[in-house]
């Protein structure tokens, strides 16, 4: 399969409301999505990027220069047997894993559609539904949360998380329990503690929580191995885990018993695919996190997310909970049973929808194989 031509945009989607965390607070998606043609066939990925370098280092302008002048210059023209093969192709490159994983997904895309099946499948998925629960953001209030968690789960999400910061935590999680009792609930810190704050994260043990993630420094695993020992609550790993070998030394270490796999922060799919492989082998469940991703980024998770070992629910919402309208066709749904269906067809098993992909492009760029 020879990679003929690339294409990289920067789109930016208004949300339906913000999306606040204990560091950021985000109204619009801006992403780059990567399409790529080889051998007649169009394939398409997401690099869930953002303007700001709140989560990762990486935002859509320092994305961009990495992709136009390094990675697709190490990629276009070449011929591809197998989509493994990029992450050799690329591997001089530092770090960078969000713009990598793009161009990854969208050769994923085109090989699944070579083999005339769905992503899902071309990577070993098994499941034909998937568990998935909601993301609910820091509010102004606490009254606030409670409203969006009585939506969702009038909808049917299987589980629930909250975004916590030091002050809004304790008393967010009691009024949750007081307010709908035993749901599924899980916290996610996104790195506002120290080991400073221990005796009050040792609180949060009397409220039976799925999870605690992230709670301190986005690389550290020393400190969480520390925390984990002092408390019954299991820690989930997000920002720490960069890579499978990062997940496999924290799971040594002992600094987590939950890992939350999201494919494009490890660079792409084939390295999800590994870190899964780790998880499984060591007994360790995972479960798909999001990076509140388009359409096209969604459909990529759904289909990792099929694999065995992910046990717990996705953050893999449906569609409208996003955006006014979504780049794909038919448009991600939540099952009255709270789960989301696997789709079958070739590739992501979604249409790209590309009238809205040009309505909400700010620029583009196109690469020719010579």
């Amino acid at each position: 399969m020879r990679i003929e031509r690339i294409e990289l945009r920067h789109v930016r989607i208004p949300y339906i409301f913000p999306f606040e965390t204990s560091v950021d607070r985000d109204e619009a998606k801006d992403c780059l999505i990567v399409r790529a043609w080889v051998d007649g066939l169009e394939g398409w990925g997401e690099s869930p990027v953002t303007m700001k370098p709140y989560y990762k280092e990486e935002t859509v302008e320092t994305a961009w220069p990495i992709l136009t002048g390094f990675v697709i210059p190490r990629v276009i023209g070449r011929t591809l047997d197998r989509p493994q093969e990029v992450v050799e192709w690329v591997a001089p490159i530092r770090r960078h894993y969000l713009a990598k994983a793009g161009l990854e997904a969208a050769l994923w895309d085109v090989y699944a559609q070579r083999q005339g099946i769905s992503l899902a499948a071309a990577l070993g998925g098994t499941r034909t539904k998937i568990d998935v629960g909601m993301s609910v953001g820091i509010e102004p209030t606490i009254d606030a949360v409670l409203s969006r968690i009585d939506t969702w789960l009038g909808q049917g999400y299987q589980r629930i998380k909250v975004k916590i910061k030091p002050g809004f935590d304790l008393a967010l999680v009691r009024a949750i329990r007081d307010r709908f009792g035993g749901i599924r609930l899980q916290v996610d810190a996104n790195t506002a503690y120290s080991l400073r704050d221990l005796s009050r994260l040792r609180e949060l043990d009397d409220y039976d929580l799925l999870m605690i993630e992230q709670p301190l420094d986005h690389d550290d695993i020393i400190d969480h191995a520390t925390l984990q020992r002092a408390l019954r609550t299991p820690i989930c790993l997000d920002e720490s885990i960069d890579s499978s070998e990062d997940a496999r030394k924290a799971i040594d270490l002992g600094a987590c018993t939950i890992i939350n796999i999201k494919t494009a922060r490890m660079g792409g799919l084939s390295e999800g695919l590994r870190c899964h492989a780790i998880c499984q082998d060591r007994g360790i469940p995972v479960w798909c996190g999001g990076f509140l991703e388009t359409g096209i980024g969604r459909a990529a998770n759904i289909a990792i997310a099929s694999l065995p070992n992910f046990t717990l629910p996705a953050d893999l919402g449906a569609s409208r909970r996003y955006f006014h309208e979504d780049i794909i066709e038919p448009w991600v749904e939540v099952n009255r049973d709270g789960t989301v269906d696997v789709p079958t067809g070739p590739g992501l098993g979604f249409a790209v929808v590309e009238r809205l992909v040009d309505k909400y492009t700010v620029r583009k760029e196109t690469f020719r194989a010579s």
